[in-house]
């Protein structure tokens, strides 16, 4: 088995060119299997993140694959414990978790979730059935079922406290986003409220069976949101889905990969390796991927990134990673 992998291994670095090559790599220490901790079927951390989790079993030789989770929360706490070897992450809730007031494990500073590589922008976003006549956040009604994702998402942490900054009364329901579609569908919610990369599987499945509104944000309301929490100013570009007619105004949060900071550095390196050097292939998976690109490095202010990866970014991007914000210097 140990022969197989190896001349598989071989092969592929062959084929792709990778800075990688067998003989290049220690590979003491490396785990027999990897999971990656990605979010709820139907949302874009679950495809994105088998994704990428498949390539680099794949490449590496190494059994691993996407592991269903409650998104960006539990995700820092499987990774802190190492009972997933790498996840996904926003910045937000990285920062909460640093802080300890992960609602997972309150009072614990998960510090042994390093930052590996810059993945996407995570915008968020309005759905509404087209028959619901809600086309903007002001003609929601009092009372609404709004859907805000998993329990301890990055839309359940932040989505409830945005929708209350703008003044609206609403009845919060939690669930994976494929469910969430289903009960907006059959009439169960009134709206869902994603916060995911785009374009977001379970709205694209919607508008296969339905019509749906895809509401923006105002000027006013998007300026409102970016002064009370830490996001930035964001487009869904009008070919994102077919219902939208122009660019659709938003805010975002930027995702990161994260490795539990004990993995041996060769590991994570060449992981990140994979995901980094062929950025058409990881578009393929999602066209979230657009953004997951070397110069998106300095993207993270929040977490301490794994020495691994901050090798990678230093000898491949040009990353001017000062030695505090390194595991271990």
């Amino acid at each position: 088995m140990q022969k197989l992998t190896a001349l598989t291994f071989a092969a592929t670095v062959a084929v792709t060119g990778h800075a990688f090559a067998q003989d290049d790599v220690d590979r003491t220490g490396w785990p027999d299997s990897f999971t990656v901790g990605t979010a709820s079927q139907g949302g874009t951390y679950f495809a994105y993140g088998s994704g990428w989790a498949n390539l680099v079993a794949d490449e590496l030789g190494v059994s691993g694959g996407g592991e269903v989770t409650g998104g960006p929360m539990q995700n820092m706490a499987l990774v802190h414990t190492g009972d997933a070897q790498f996840g996904m992450t926003t910045m937000g809730p990285a920062a909460e978790s640093l802080a300890g007031t992960n609602p997972i494990a309150p009072g614990l500073a998960m510090s042994n979730a390093c930052a590996m590589f810059p993945m996407y922008q995570t915008p968020f976003s309005v759905t509404a059935l087209s028959s619901s006549g809600i086309t903007a956040v002001a003609d929601i009604p009092d009372g609404a079922r709004i859907g805000f994702g998993p329990a301890g998402s990055t839309s359940d942490t932040y989505f409830p406290r945005m929708m209350e900054e703008l003044g609206v009364d609403f009845e919060r329901r939690n669930g994976g986003w494929s469910d969430l579609g289903g009960q907006l569908q059959d009439g169960l919610l009134d709206v869902i409220a994603f916060a995911a990369g785009v374009p977001v599987p379970a709205v694209s499945q919607l508008e296969v069976q339905t019509d749906v509104n895809i509401i923006e944000f105002t000027e006013e309301e998007q300026a409102k949101i970016m002064a009370a929490f830490p996001v930035s100013a964001f487009e869904i570009a009008a070919d994102t889905y077919t219902t939208l007619e122009a660019p659709a105004r938003s805010v975002s949060m930027w995702n990161f990969a994260i490795a539990n900071c004990d993995l041996p550095a060769s590991f994570v390196e060449a992981a990140v390796d994979v995901v980094m050097s062929d950025n058409e292939r990881m578009v393929n998976i999602h066209r979230a991927a657009r953004s997951t690109l070397p110069e998106n490095w300095d993207k993270n202010g929040v977490l301490k990134w794994h020495p691994g990866a901050a090798q990678w970014f230093k000898e491949n991007a040009g990353a001017d990673i000062p030695d505090d914000m390194i595991h271990g210097m």
